[in-house]
C-alpha cells in the first residue's frame, strides 16, 4: 500500500486587512490584564490569514487546514467565519471571503461528494488506495453531508453582513442545483446513489462497509451521509446534527431563491425538501434516554437503531444552536447537552486537568479544544463561558495556539500543533465574551 507523501504548498502570509488589525488592537487594550489570554488571541485570531490563506487569480481564495495542504469545504469555512462580522466596510476582507465562496462553488460542481480539494489539478490524494470515482482536483472523497452545508452558511452570513450580492452569479445557482439534486438522491441512497467508498488501509473507520455502500438504512426523508465531520465512517448513516444543518442551509437557499434569483419554482422545491428532512429528524432522530429523557440521537438508520454519543467536531449535538436549528433553551437540546457532557457519552472524558468531549478520531482520554470552545459558545450562563475560556487558556501547553486533542491528564500531550479551525473557533468564543463585557478587568 502506498501512503501519501505530504506535499509542500507555498503559503506566504497575507497582509492583514485593516478591520482585522483593528480587532487585534482592541483586544490588546481590553485583555491587557490577562497577558496569556491576550497572547493567545493575538496568535489565534489572525492565524488563518497569516498561515493558511492564498489569493488566486480569477478572484478566488484557497485555504488549507494548516498541517494538511488541502482545502476542506467544512474547515475552510469555519477558519474564516469569525472574520465575516468585520467585512462590511473592508474591501480586502471582502476579497478574501468572497473569493473563498467562489472557489467552494467551483469545487462542489467538480464533485459534490468530495470533502477536500487541491489548489489545482495536481492529482494529490490523502490515500492512493481509495476505491471511488476520484478526480485530479480531489484530495479526499468522503461524502459528509456537512461539506455541502458549510459553503452555503458562509455565503448566507457574508450576504447578510455586507449586503453584497456579487457572489450570486449563474455558477452559484448551478452549485445550489447540484446540492439539491445530491440531497434528493441521498434521501434514497440504496435505490439511487452512485456513491461508493472503500480505503484499503486496514482502518475500519476509513471505509464504508457492504462493498462501499454503507450499512442498510430505511427511508426517513433525511439525507444519507457516508462519513461524520470527523472524517470517520458513520455507524448508522442518518447523521442527525448533519441533517439539522441541512435544514438550516435549505432555509438559507430559500432566501436566495426568493430574494436573489426570484425563482419561485425553486423556492417551492426547497420548501418541500426542508419539510421532508425536518419531519424525518422529528420522527426518527429523537429517542428517550432512561436518565435524561428525550434527546437527539447522533445517528440512526431509520430501523430503530441509534448511535448515542457526541463528537467534538461540528456539526455535533453540542453545536445544534450554533448551527441555528434550535435555540439553546430548546428542551430536547438541553437534555441532549446534559447527556453529551456526561459519562453516558462514550467520548466524554474527565482527567486530572480537564474534562470535556473528545472523538473516536483521536485516542481515548483526548479532549478537543474545539469541543471546549463550542461548549462555551453554546453555554447559557456567563459562568460556563468563563470556565471554558479559562480551561482553554490553561491547556495550550504554552504553545500560544489551540490544538486538536490533548490528554485529559497532560495538555502537553496533544495532536496537531497547527490546526487553524481550532484557533478560529477559540477566537470566536473569546471575542464574543470580550464584546459581552465578560472579560473586563
Amino acid at each position: 500500500m502506498e501512503q501519501f507523501r505530504l506535499p509542500k504548498i507555498d503559503m506566504p502570509p497575507l497582509p492583514l486587512p485593516q478591520a482585522i488589525r483593528d480587532v487585534l488592537n482592541e483586544a490588546e487594550a481590553r485583555l491587557a490584564h490577562r497577558p496569556k489570554l491576550q497572547k493567545l488571541f493575538r496568535n489565534c485570531f489572525p492565524n488563518t490569514l497569516e498561515t493558511t490563506t492564498k489569493l488566486l487569480s480569477g478572484g478566488t481564495t484557497f485555504v488549507i487546514t494548516g498541517d494538511i495542504p488541502a482545502s476542506w469545504l467544512r474547515d475552510s469555512v469555519e477558519q474564516v467565519i469569525h472574520y465575516v462580522p468585520f467585512a462590511k466596510d473592508d474591501a480586502d476582507l471582502q476579497r478574501i471571503i468572497a473569493g473563498l465562496i467562489r472557489r467552494q462553488m467551483e469545487y462542489i460542481k467538480i464533485d459534490p461528494y468530495a470533502n477536500a480539494f487541491n489548489e489545482f489539478e495536481s492529482d494529490w490524494h490523502w490515500n492512493t488506495t481509495d476505491e471511488t470515482e476520484m478526480s485530479p482536483w480531489v484530495w479526499e472523497r468522503k461524502f459528509e453531508i456537512d461539506s455541502l452545508c458549510f459553503p452555503i452558511r458562509l455565503a448566507y452570513r457574508y450576504w447578510k453582513e455586507t449586503g453584497r450580492a456579487d457572489i450570486f452569479d449563474a455558477g452559484f445557482k448551478e452549485t445550489m442545483r447540484a446540492i439539491i439534486d445530491l440531497f434528493k438522491t441521498e434521501q434514497r441512497h440504496f435505490e439511487k446513489s452512485p456513491y461508493r467508498f472503500t480505503r484499503n488501509n486496514g482502518i475500519l473507520h476509513d471505509s464504508l462497509r457492504n462493498g462501499g455502500l454503507g450499512m442498510p438504512v430505511n427511508y426517513t426523508g433525511m439525507v444519507w451521509s457516508g462519513f461524520r465531520s470527523s472524517d470517520d465512517a458513520c455507524d448508522f448513516h442518518y447523521n442527525i446534527p448533519g441533517n439539522m444543518f441541512a435544514v438550516v442551509v435549505i432555509r438559507h437557499m430559500q432566501e436566495f431563491a426568493e430574494w436573489v434569483f426570484r425563482d419561485m419554482a425553486l423556492l417551492a422545491e426547497l420548501k418541500e425538501l426542508e419539510t421532508e428532512i425536518d419531519y424525518g429528524i422529528r420522527l426518527y432522530g429523537i429517542c428517550r434516554h432512561p436518565e435524561f429523557g428525550p434527546i437527539y440521537a447522533y445517528e440512526t438508520d431509520g430501523y430503530g437503531n441509534y448511535c448515542l454519543m457526541d463528537d467534538a467536531g461540528t456539526p455535533g449535538l453540542m453545536s445544534i444552536p450554533y448551527l441555528g436549528y434550535v435555540s439553546a433553551d430548546d428542551p430536547i437540546y438541553r437534555n441532549t447537552r446534559r447527556f453529551a457532557l456526561s459519562k453516558e457519552n462514550p467520548f466524554y472524558y474527565e482527567g486530572k486537568v480537564a474534562k470535556g468531549i473528545g472523538s473516536p478520531h483521536t485516542p481515548p482520554d483526548y479532549i478537543w479544544h474545539m469541543a471546549l470552545s463550542m461548549q462555551g459558545l453554546t453555554a447559557s450562563t456567563a459562568e460556563e463561558k468563563l470556565e471554558m475560556i479559562a480551561l482553554l487558556e490553561a491547556t495550550d501547553a504554552d504553545t500560544g495556539f489551540m490544538h486538536e486533542g490533548f490528554h485529559a491528564d497532560d495538555p502537553a500531550v496533544f495532536t496537531r500543533k497547527w490546526f487553524a479551525w481550532s484557533n478560529s473557533l477559540f477566537s470566536q468564543l473569546v471575542y464574543k465574551a470580550m464584546k459581552d463585557g465578560l472579560l473586563d478587568g
